[in-house]
């Protein structure tokens, strides 16, 4: 139980007679809240129903989210010295000195310790009870009453379940924030196949180098997929488009086994027709030029200029030409100029075409017969 002690500071004659200096009764008197516990309780049991093998579980949940009360690292390492002071059994009032506080802590001065006792009394998570002389020890009566003196940390335990509910969020938002991430590099990943020279990607992992909110993660992760939608490889043409799978990909693979002979020796043989239907068929291509494309080395040449002009990257376009042949990347881009708006984004189609998931299956050949026969029958 708890009551309000009168302290007096002149006692004389009889029990209950207080006297001044000039025989009056003293004026000079004060008033000090005091924690005195039964016998029945247990001397020096803690107010709070939290059992002693919690308080380091609660010192835990209070330094993980410290940063929500303004605590630096110096205070968590004070409270963590303070329980330290504590002994199962015997509550939860800290009786050792500043001096010896600071000495566990590690060598702080006392002030700095009186500074971070008054924030976590600020706070609510301790509270003083001094004696008259600022000692702290405790006292017991005949009948088993004790007064304990010293910073009680009962308002700590009482407050138990709102600061392990706060952690648990806290931590929860840890791993919310670390999948969201994972998937936006996940997907920028996709992204940069797609586009190695993309901008947005790289604005992306500028922005992931900071700390941020989970709202953000979420607002990046739906800007990535509305900029993957629009550079979505999809072609909204008609079915009779669509890239079928052929041997193609033999091109980039040369061996001198007689059937990879043959069939290269049929690509040579095609080259002049190929030449002649790409020239005639790709005239959006041939109105960016002056001069007429009478050979592969012309075509190729025109192909370099148109590359950056549609959006691709010039080292893109080298690329593909090294690994598919300059012939094939060439006609890549006439074929995809010439398509226009049917596809979104230039540059993610032909990279998927020339270096991607579709460059076994682009067949220029077979593909500017098919725009042969729509054109003529749109005509």
């Amino acid at each position: 139980m708890t009551f309000y002690c009168l302290f007096l500071h002149k006692v004389a004659g009889r029990a209950g007679e207080v006297v001044g200096r000039n025989g009056l009764c003293a004026a000079n008197m004060a008033f000090t809240k005091l924690s005195i516990q039964s016998a029945e309780a247990g001397i020096g049991t803690a107010a709070a129903s939290t059992p002693e093998t919690d308080i380091w579980v609660i010192f835990r949940a209070l330094r993980d989210t410290r940063s929500l009360f303004g605590l630096r690292p110096g205070h968590v390492q004070t409270l963590q010295a303070m329980l330290s002071f504590l002994r199962p059994g015997h509550g939860d009032t800290v009786f050792a000195s500043n001096t010896e506080i600071c000495r566990r802590i590690g060598g702080v001065d006392e002030r700095t310790l009186r500074r971070h006792i008054d924030r976590f009394v600020e706070l609510g998570f301790m509270k003083r009870h001094d004696s008259p002389n600022r000692k702290r020890y405790r006292v017991k009566s005949s009948d088993g009453l004790t007064i304990s003196y010293g910073i009680s940390l009962s308002p700590l335990l009482e407050r138990a379940k709102e600061l392990l509910a706060a952690a648990q969020e806290m931590e929860n938002a840890r791993r919310d924030r670390i999948f969201l991430r994972k998937q936006i590099l996940t997907k920028l990943d996709q992204l940069e196949e797609v586009d190695p020279e993309n901008a947005f990607a790289r604005e992306v992992r500028r922005v992931l180098r900071r700390k941020i909110s989970i709202a953000e993660y979420h607002a990046l992760l739906d800007g990535i997929a509305g900029h993957c939608e629009d550079m979505s490889t999809a072609v909204d043409a008609p079915d009779t488009l669509q890239l079928p799978a052929n041997d193609g990909q033999n091109v980039r693979h040369h061996s001198k086994s007689e059937k990879e002979q043959k069939d290269l020796e049929l690509t040579n043989d095609r080259a002049a027709t190929t030449l002649q239907i790409l020239t005639t068929i790709c005239d959006q291509a041939l109105s960016f030029t002056t001069t007429s494309l009478r050979t592969w080395s012309d075509v190729e040449n025109h192909a370099r200029t148109l590359a950056p002009m549609m959006g691709i990257h010039t080292t893109t376009f080298e690329r593909a030409a090294r690994t598919i042949g300059p012939e094939k990347a060439s006609c890549a881009i006439f074929i995809i100029l010439q398509l226009g708006n049917r596809i979104k984004d230039f540059g993610a189609y032909f990279h998927s075409i020339t270096l991607g998931r579709r460059e076994s299956s682009f067949n220029p050949t077979l593909l500017l017969e098919r725009l042969s026969r729509v054109e003529t029958a749109c005509a």
